[in-house]
């Protein structure tokens, strides 16, 4: 059973930025899809950022981002550390939510499902002010 424990969360005035940590234990994440979801008060959860294997045989990792969030935000892992992290740039007030991690062990399905991802973490927080 895989558990993810975000850290990194906190509270930044727009414009700035956060680097947001997910570490994985209790088994290997390395070819499981990877993902960041968010969700804000009163909306539902939407997805962030994802990294995924092309296909089960390769080693060769693709990420997608929503497009509230491309060029601003930037996903990576370290399969050898089994963390992911997601660089936040250019912070917006809009971007405050409850940050939550994700892993899957399909490559297929859609990356921005929440259906795609078997595992979750307990979410951060991520405020941004005006």
């Amino acid at each position: 059973q895989v558990q993810l424990v975000e850290s990194g969360g906190g509270l930044v005035q727009a414009g700035g930025s956060l680097r947001l940590s997910c570490a994985a234990s209790g088994g290997t994440v390395r070819g499981y899809a990877m993902a960041w979801f968010r969700q804000a008060p009163g909306k539902e959860r939407e997805f962030v950022a994802g990294a995924r294997r092309y296909g089960g045989s390769t080693n060769v990792y693709y990420a997608d981002y929503a497009d509230s969030v491309k060029g601003r935000f930037t996903i990576s892992r370290d399969n050898a550390n089994n963390a992911v992290y997601l660089q936040m740039e250019s912070l917006k007030p809009e971007d405050t939510a409850v940050y939550y991690c994700a892993a899957g062990a399909s490559y297929s399905g859609n990356i921005d499902s929440e259906r795609s991802y078997d595992y979750w973490g307990q979410g951060t927080q991520v405020t941004v002010s005006s």
